[in-house]
């Protein structure tokens, strides 16, 4: 499947179908397109918000948290990356600004989202427009972002014209302190839908993706920020493209799921050994953005996504990383696929948004549902103005959960949305 698929084609095509942080110390972890800061956020005073409280679907009167809205975004965009920064604010880069293939534009603007004030502000642009990139943010506080795609016909800045699938491999970092972005070394290969996790020494893995029509990657690179260079190590044992990569805190990180592999399969890098082995084998493969999150008790939680076909999962199951097992859990509340997700400062995990069933009479998701680790159960959690896929969730220093872009039923939305999941 060509994972840039505008929403005609989400609906009418059967679908083929990610900080690292210790597990005492849960931290905020999105998709795999994003990486947040190793430190957890810290609950505090929440800011005032200058929005009206959006109204909740009728069904959430027993819904968890309470719904706002926030300033809008400068630029409408979806399939872009947003990162919380030491200082507070939200890195939101790239994507694209229509959900048709044949005519958007992949973006090279960035913009900051400020909890304080509610409101956006213009940052330096990235050197080049690119959509299902990822940035991580480092250890020394600038951000990674790496890879991607960028469509030659259709953005004439994309570097080098794009290749015939637009992935590409050059990568840059952003200075908050500055608001600049400068070049740093080009990954050794082109990809996008790829995953990458921060270790705990301060390197970043990437692995897996697309780079070309039909070529899936097994292969796996790391940058290191001290000499800015990206270096080749040995490929994963399957290749995948949208895949889910957790980092358990001890060097390890889990690779698991994807488009590529005939069947549910997982693997382990060591940081140690930089060596990938075989793990305990999934109970179900699946793909495409779903949710993969590292629990406090050092559990990994994985929910939804696509399953393969026309099947898209509401299940989910757990990883043991000591026994090297998974176990079934519950279900969501239903089926969701390219929807976003973040750890809450108490452990649980808040998803929202992207679509059901394809075909189906309202198949864009604006509802949202939160698993608690301790009971085992998923609860709904309103929903937010209107449904969309593509979208980022990030987990601010307040507690709240900042939910912005994505695509719509026509178009690519510039809202945003916050979530407080109260006390």
């Amino acid at each position: 499947m060509n994972g840039r698929l505008g929403l005609a084609g989400v609906i009418l095509l059967v679908v083929s179908c990610s900080p690292t942080a210790a597990p005492s110390a849960p931290a905020a972890i999105q998709t795999s397109m994003t990486s947040t800061p190793a430190a957890s956020p810290t609950p505090g005073a929440k800011a005032s918000s200058p929005a009206a409280i959006v109204q909740p679907s009728s069904s959430a009167s027993a819904s968890l948290g309470r719904w706002n809205a926030t300033g809008d975004m400068h630029a409408a965009r979806a399939q872009h990356t947003a990162t919380l920064l030491p200082d507070g604010r939200v890195l939101v880069a790239g994507g694209v600004d229509g959900d048709n293939d044949e005519t958007n534009h992949a973006l090279a603007s960035a913009e900051l989202y400020d909890p304080a004030t509610g409101k956006w502000s213009a940052t330096g642009s990235m050197r080049w427009p690119r959509a299902f990139h990822t940035a991580t943010l480092l250890k020394n506080g600038k951000v990674l972002v790496a890879g991607g795609y960028c469509p030659g016909l259709t953005t004439p800045t994309c570097p080098h014209g794009g290749d015939p699938d637009g992935a590409i491999a050059e990568s840059e970092l952003y200075d908050p302190k500055t608001g600049r972005w400068t070049a740093t070394g080009s990954m050794t290969t082109t990809r996008f839908g790829h995953t990458a996790t921060l270790l705990p020494d301060g390197r970043v893995l990437v692995a897996g993706a697309e780079h070309a029509p039909d070529a899936i990657l097994d292969s796996a690179e790391i940058y290191d920020p001290a000499a800015g260079k990206w270096t080749k190590i040995g490929s994963m044992l399957a290749a995948r493209w949208w895949q889910f990569a957790v980092g358990l805190g001890d060097g390890r990180v889990l690779m698991t799921g994807g488009i590529g592999p005939d069947g549910p399969e997982a693997e382990i890098f060591d940081q140690s050994t930089g060596s990938w082995t075989a793990t305990g084998i999934p109970l179900s493969n699946r793909a495409q953005r779903g949710t993969s999150a590292l629990l406090a008790d050092g559990r990994v939680l994985l929910a939804g996504g696509d399953g393969g076909g026309d099947h898209m999962l509401a299940s989910a199951e757990l990883y043991d990383p000591a026994a090297g097992t998974w176990t079934a859990a519950a279900d969501m509340t239903g089926p969701r696929v390219e929807s976003a997700f973040a750890l809450l400062p108490d452990g649980r995990v808040f998803v929202v948004g992207g679509f059901a069933v394809p075909g189906s009479p309202d198949p864009l998701l604006a509802t949202a549902e939160i698993y608690d680790p301790r009971t085992g159960t998923w609860s709904r959690a309103g929903a937010m103005r209107t449904g969309s896929f593509d979208l980022t969730a990030t987990l601010l220093s307040n507690g709240r959960v900042l939910v912005a872009g994505g695509t719509l039923q026509d178009g690519i939305a510039s809202s945003a949305d916050l979530f407080d999941p109260g006390p």
